[in-house]
């Protein structure tokens, strides 16, 4: 039987190096803590990277039903698994809240990918800015299946108005990661830009967001 040394323990070496010079398999190692008879850990993370491809955008995707197809990961190791990754995305939401200043459809994913990118379903929000081109509210409209999502406009220029918002970007996500924008995509957002016309609020853009690109209304010249 090998002796592991102890150098090459993932929770020995988190606790001297720190996470950033630990590779993914250990990182998922100590997250899924232990295996079973067949077995270790790390062999459970190692199977876990091959399904995925070694895509961490793919894994970021997973929900607790999906890591229990791995034989050896149940209940408990399945909900730290998801955990864990909210936790990194809502990190990520964090980072990217009002004190970015939107100047173009750069600066409005960075702000939005955290939200929607890793989505298996197509949600729907807006974006609140004030003069100062700052996020003020990020606010969930809807939330559809893989395909499609609908929208109220009444209650989406009802929360602006509440709040005084000088502009909007809207958003939406396409699990399919295709990203042109389809009819009903377009239609509603001639729909929001006209209302907002009336309101005296500025559409800044409409972003389709995927896994790890976007597309921009306003950079395609779809806003007027």
């Amino acid at each position: 039987m090998k002796i592991a040394k102890k150098e090459d323990m993932p929770r020995e070496k988190l606790a001297r190096l720190g996470a950033s010079d630990m590779s993914l398999v250990e990182i998922l190692t100590i997250l899924i803590g232990s295996g079973f008879a067949e077995h270790s850990a790390s062999d459970l993370a190692h199977q876990l990277i091959h399904a995925i491809d070694g895509d961490l955008c793919v894994l970021a995707r997973y929900n607790s039903f999906d890591f229990r197809k791995l034989k050896g990961i149940g209940p408990a190791k399945a909900a730290l698994l998801v955990a864990a990754l909210e936790l990194g995305k809502r990190r990520q939401m964090y980072e990217s809240s009002s004190k970015l200043v939107i100047r173009n459809s750069i600066d409005a994913y960075s702000l939005i990918k955290p939200y929607l990118a890793d989505l298996i379903r197509e949600e729907f929000w807006v974006f609140h800015l004030n003069r100062a081109s700052t996020v003020v509210l990020a606010e969930k409209l809807s939330m559809g299946g893989v395909s499609g999502t609908t929208v109220d406009l009444r209650l989406l220029y009802k929360s602006a108005l509440e709040r005084l918002t000088s502009s909007i970007i809207l958003a939406h996500n396409h699990p399919s990661d295709q990203m042109r924008p389809s009819k009903s995509d377009v239609d509603l957002t001639k729909q929001v830009v006209a209302a907002g016309k009336i309101f005296d609020i500025d559409v800044v853009d409409h972003l389709i967001i995927g896994s790890s690109t976007f597309y921009s209304f306003a950079d395609d010249g779809k806003l007027n």
